[in-house]
């Protein structure tokens, strides 16, 4: 794992990273890059470990997919997740796309050999995270706490990988993406993001049957704008309606969440910013499931990310401080 220099960041990142609020000896700890070549592909990745984290004390890890037209280190920025590593003492974990592999380093979340486990970039984003778990990264992580979410096509992607990795992944946050299934091509990718999918039951079966034997209930959050006209509204209860039914069919005996008997709900609103709407499921239990917080107004940003930064909207609530707590609570099984 190669240590990059921060001003090596800053000077190839300067002006989002600004933007951020953040400068050269005020940022985060330093970040490092890994590559990894899985089935040809290169993969790099930027790993963020706070420098507060205990030696030997295995930390938990959260995977951050960007979403279009963004690369990692301005991910990094534009959410602020780095700043919530260090608060909350965990790893983030930055894979990049390849402009090689999408004109807009999208991730390729609507062609099917990249929605199966062992193939495409599904397989080569857990290659990532499992070599960093092996000991030759340097870091301690705890394999029972690793987590991915993503903003768009990175969400997109993150409800992919909970479909196909369920034994790698505790549990996802979907951020303004769109439920595993939705398209299986680039037409059918803008018709669901501009009215969804026909059937979300259907989606949720096929989570379901993507998990194979490996199947289990995966904690879910969901995140999204109600103004987002990029990826619509529609599909953050989609992508919700689909991990409730894939957890119904994995868990029957404990898993019984419909979308409208949430265990509690609660509105909010940001001093001068947005107001939202939180709503919690839980098991047969009482275990902390599902998470849906919807803000209104919002279009396709990330909720309370850095003013002026790619794709971010700070006048919603903080959306990385609500994955981690969703993340902190849901347990490690």
């Amino acid at each position: 794992m190669r240590t990059v220099d921060w001003r090596e960041l800053y000077a190839s990142n300067r002006a989002v990273i600004e933007r951020a609020g953040l400068r050269p000896g005020l940022g985060p700890a330093p970040l490092a890059e890994t590559t990894s070549i899985v089935a040809g592909r290169t993969r790099r990745t930027v790993v963020h470990a706070p420098a507060n984290l205990e030696p030997g004390i295995a930390a938990p890890l959260v995977c951050m997919l960007h979403g279009c037209t963004q690369d990692a280190a301005s991910f990094a920025a534009a959410t602020r997740m780095n700043e919530a590593a260090d608060r909350h003492g965990f790893i983030a974990v930055y894979p990049q796309q390849d402009r090689g592999e999408n004109a807009q380093c999208c991730w390729n979340w609507f062609e099917r050999r990249h929605q199966a486990r062992g193939a495409g970039e599904p397989a080569s984003i857990a290659a990532v995270v499992r070599e960093l778990i092996g000991t030759t990264s340097g870091l301690t992580i705890d394999p029972r706490r690793v987590f991915v979410a993503g903003l768009s096509a990175g969400g997109a992607m993150a409800a992919i990988l909970a479909a196909t990795y369920p034994d790698l992944f505790a549990a996802v946050a979907v951020h303004s993406g769109l439920a595993y299934g939705s398209a299986t091509g680039v037409a059918g990718a803008f018709k669901a993001m501009a009215r969804g999918v026909g059937d979300p039951g259907a989606c949720g079966r096929a989570a379901h049957a993507a998990m194979g034997e490996l199947a289990r209930p995966v904690p879910s959050l969901v995140i999204h704008g109600s103004a987002d006209r990029t990826v619509a509204a529609v599909n953050g209860e989609q992508v919700l309606a689909q991990s409730m039914a894939a957890n119904r069919l994995a868990a029957p005996e404990t898993c019984d969440a419909e979308l409208a008997r949430p265990a509690a709900t609660e509105r909010g609103q940001v001093r001068g910013g947005h107001a939202y709407e939180h709503a919690r499921w839980t098991d047969r239990r009482g275990a902390l499931m599902h998470e849906w917080l919807t803000v209104e107004g919002m279009g396709h940003a990330w909720s309370g990310g850095a003013p002026g930064a790619s794709y971010t909207d700070p006048r919603g609530p903080d959306a990385s401080e609500a994955i981690w707590r969703f993340f902190s609570q849901v347990g490690v099984g």
